[in-house]
């Protein structure tokens, strides 16, 4: 989360890998991301059947330094999938040990924070790739919040996450939670990479037939 390796590994907090050596991000990604409804990442026109496509996919992430956003974009450029940012209608505070507190709370809590212009449905998408980073050990309490606010009957959900760290044990933490607020969805084994780790994610995504 905007921290090197061994300032996450000393705090233990809140992780969301980075390349840079800076402890914190001087702007929240909250402010920076305005556009907040779902977008297509390709040219092709607007589908004017109303019933479902078959494989239609919606990458949806949270990101609080950048990193997720990083992997998330990615990965609907490589599958063609829509993208749809998870933005709380609170923001994290931008000061790094503040939003550890906060996110510590919440996890505490079992709280599921509020999301800014929440689609109303995501009935059009069959596929559901969830990216987020790891966040005291487990997914953000706000990905359960958007997982809860759909049926997912029917729908291929497929977890991305990175961390600092790199804890095995902490992703599989998150994989549960996923599992636990996915409701009826078919969750997939996830995929533990960095976002700068390409070679992985093609891999995952070619394997799981996620590739165009």
């Amino acid at each position: 989360m905007g921290v090197n390796e061994t300032t996450e590994a000393s705090l233990g907090q809140i992780s969301d890998t980075s390349e840079s050596t800076e402890t914190e991000q001087t702007v929240s990604e909250t402010e920076n991301q305005t556009d907040t409804s779902v977008q297509t990442t390709t040219e092709a026109p607007a589908e004017t059947d109303p019933e479902k496509q078959a494989g239609k996919i919606l990458v949806a992430y949270f990101s609080w330094s950048g990193n997720t956003r990083e992997m998330a974009e990615y990965i609907a450029n490589s599958t063609g999938g829509d993208i749809f940012e998870i933005i709380p209608k609170t923001p994290y505070p931008e000061d790094y040990t503040q939003c550890t507190e906060v996110a510590l709370a919440e996890r505490d809590g079992n709280t599921r924070p509020q999301i800014k212009d929440l689609p109303e449905n995501i009935e059009e998408y069959d596929t559901l790739i969830i990216d987020y980073p790891i966040w005291w050990h487990t997914a953000p309490m706000i990905i359960g919040a958007f997982l809860e606010s759909y049926d997912l009957t029917n729908v291929e959900v497929y977890p991305f996450t990175q961390s600092a760290s790199m804890d095995e044990e902490q992703f599989e933490n998150s994989m549960e939670f996923v599992r636990s607020c996915a409701g009826n969805g078919n969750v997939h084994n996830g995929l533990f990479a960095s976002a700068s780790n390409t070679s992985a994610i093609d891999s995952y995504l070619s394997e799981n037939g996620l590739l165009p």
